[in-house]
């Protein structure tokens, strides 16, 4: 039994940690660059906290999710400003785009010179700027990964800056900082979360200490899911999700994802569809078409009785089997209210016409080897015609 374990180099996790945080980032230099969502007015508190441990600190906000260009103005505005360390405090999209500029703050060129399928996929020489991970969402993960998201707006597709350097020094998930989230933004990232635990449990890359982590994480996610949808101010409800989230994060990071994030890394790229609806769309599709495959394709393996597993997890019925998993991650999509990937609350949605070309950027995907096997072109295209 072979396998690496790699995360953040110290995680603070709990209710009001973030003044502990503050402390721990101020040992990091006397400058930082921060770099937030659009609502700059969350991250006061952390402003406040450097600055009275005399930290200068210059604000870069992101708007939407971060694109390679972002990224270079980053870079830019942390060399002109003389940052020591850089912040990112916010949703995924500010813990990536911080990601990125610490890592090309120290490294040479452009992010297409680094990036995955549609760069140069060079590696990254030097260790990143350090880098300290705030999130303020229980979603991604992404504060404890090796990657950073980023959108190319040319190629119409969203790839990752990978690099083991790119983990960061510290990593603060206070759960108090996601009790406004509204009912839409939980749904979304929490079901991205519940993803994000799945995916590596299911991983043809998975390993012993993966597995325990992401048992943890579904546990978390299925019995507070719901109740951190519908009753925002369950400081429990928010503090299982804000868990669930970091052990999606620390388990994607050591064993991969699969069929669903490769997907919705094109779907994202194309479409202005948020990762957390795409994903929760997708996964009991994928879900039901990975266990059809191994059935026809591979009926002894394992990762069957991996799902029946994870139903188990997900229902608490110790006599549930795979497809009770697959209702019950329908019905909770339902619950939550999650559109459609053609509805009409996107403009453009995902249409017919858009799957074959859909199908084979995600068939490059990184995150596709990672799935419990390798999905046939057509099967990629049912899930997608599905999901419409």
């Amino acid at each position: 039994m072979n396998f690496e374990f790699a995360t953040a180099t110290r995680i603070l996790f709990g209710p009001g940690v973030l003044e502990a945080g503050i402390d721990a980032a101020a040992g990091l230099g006397a400058r930082a660059l921060v770099v937030t969502g659009r609502h700059t007015e969350r991250a006061i508190p952390l402003l406040d906290g450097l600055q009275a441990r005399g930290v200068e600190s210059q604000v870069f906000p992101i708007s939407g999710e971060p694109d390679v260009r972002q990224v270079q103005e980053g870079v830019a505005e942390a060399r002109r400003f003389k940052a020591a360390f850089v912040v990112g405090m916010g949703g995924g999209s500010a813990i990536d785009a911080g990601k990125a500029i610490a890592a090309l703050l120290t490294n040479p060129g452009d992010p297409l010179d680094y990036l995955e399928v549609v760069g140069r996929g060079q590696p990254l020489q030097e260790p990143s700027a350090p880098f300290v991970a705030i999130p303020t969402t229980a979603g991604t993960g992404a504060e404890v990964t090796r990657n950073a998201v980023l959108a190319v707006p040319a190629e119409r597709v969203k790839v990752s800056l990978r690099s083991p350097h790119m983990l960061p020094r510290l990593a603060v998930v206070d759960p108090m900082l996601t009790l406004s989230l509204p009912p839409a933004v939980t749904a979304s990232t929490g079901l991205d979360a519940l993803t994000q635990c799945l995916e590596p449990f299911v991983s043809i890359q998975a390993n012993p200490l993966t597995d325990a982590i992401a048992r943890l994480g579904l546990q978390r996610a299925a019995r507070s899911l719901r109740r951190a949808y519908s009753h925002g101010e369950d400081a429990s409800a928010r503090e299982d999700m804000a868990l669930a989230s970091l052990c999606g994060g620390l388990a994607l990071a050591n064993a991969r994802l699969g069929a669903v994030h490769g997907l919705a890394g094109v779907l994202g790229g194309m479409f202005p569809i948020p990762h957390g609806v795409i994903c929760a769309r997708l996964l009991p599709l994928v879900m039901e078409v990975n266990l059809r495959a191994l059935a026809q394709r591979q009926p002894d393996s394992p990762i069957r009785a991996r799902y029946d597993e994870v139903a188990r997890i997900l229902t608490g019925n110790p006599a549930a089997d795979a497809a009770d998993g697959v209702a019950w991650v329908e019905a909770l999509c339902a619950d939550l209210q999650v559109p459609s990937l053609g509805a009409p609350n996107w403009t453009p949605g995902l249409g017919v016409a858009d799957i074959p070309a859909v199908v084979e950027k995600a068939q490059r995907s990184s995150s596709m080897k990672g799935n419990p096997l390798p999905l046939t072109d057509e099967e990629l295209a049912e899930i997608l015609s599905r999901a419409l």
